[in-house]
């Protein structure tokens, strides 16, 4: 697809829209103030943002709320629970330690932006500490904040986002086997016998046991 009438320089970009309004930009913090942390201490998800030698990647984490412990005000604690075993975000760290993530608290209109650096632990207490049930995960991300804020509650309203009625038939879209059956990696018998296991495969090994492809 061609891109006409590309926007190139900032100057350009700043033309196109009204100045910002002076409390978006000053609402920054370089701390997690006792607000920040209850909101995240709500959050059950959050996309976690990195970038690695393929470029940038966006992963979804979630667990319970509060899986994402604030460990004090410049410091945010991220278990990596079982997975695909991708590594993405992980491997990323390796290579650049830049990270930032939104957080979602459902039915709350306003999600909580962070950006920092991350560390990956393997420190015994940090396991211990964001245990689930007695079962550890592999890792611990250390998150180091250099800003967090607050984004307004226009995309989640304008998204319809927590509201019922807005809800998809999972049924009317294409199904997880379906999509690997597409790129070759299933065959059609296989993509079938994928999607019919796989609710069961879930609720089984959420936490611990070997990862389905």
């Amino acid at each position: 697809m061609e891109v006409n009438d590309p926007v190139t320089d900032l100057a350009a970009l700043q033309a196109l829209y009204p100045s910002a309004n002076q409390r978006s930009l000053a609402k920054e913090s370089d701390v997690l103030t006792p607000g920040y942390a209850a909101l995240i201490a709500a959050s059950p998800f959050a996309v976690v943002a990195t970038r690695g030698l393929a470029g940038l990647d966006c992963s979804p984490r979630g667990d319970r709320p509060g899986f994402v412990q604030v460990a004090d005000e410049r410091t945010l604690l991220l278990p990596d629970r079982r997975g695909n075993n991708r590594l993405d975000t992980l491997r990323n760290l390796l290579h650049d330690p830049a990270i930032a993530l939104i957080f979602l608290i459902p039915g709350v209109g306003e999600t909580v932006r962070v950006r920092g650096t991350a560390s990956i632990s393997t420190d015994p207490a940090l396991l211990a500490r964001t245990a689930h049930e007695g079962i550890e995960p592999a890792t611990v991300v250390v998150v180091s904040v250099s800003r967090v804020y607050f984004q307004c509650q226009r995309a989640v309203v304008r998204a319809g986002l927590w509201d019922r009625s807005a809800q998809v038939d999972r049924t009317t879209l294409p199904t997880a086997g379906t999509l690997q059956h597409e790129v070759g990696v299933l065959d059609a018998a296989q993509a079938a016998d994928y999607d019919a296991t796989l609710d069961d495969y879930i609720t089984a090994t959420l936490y611990q046991g070997p990862s389905k492809p």
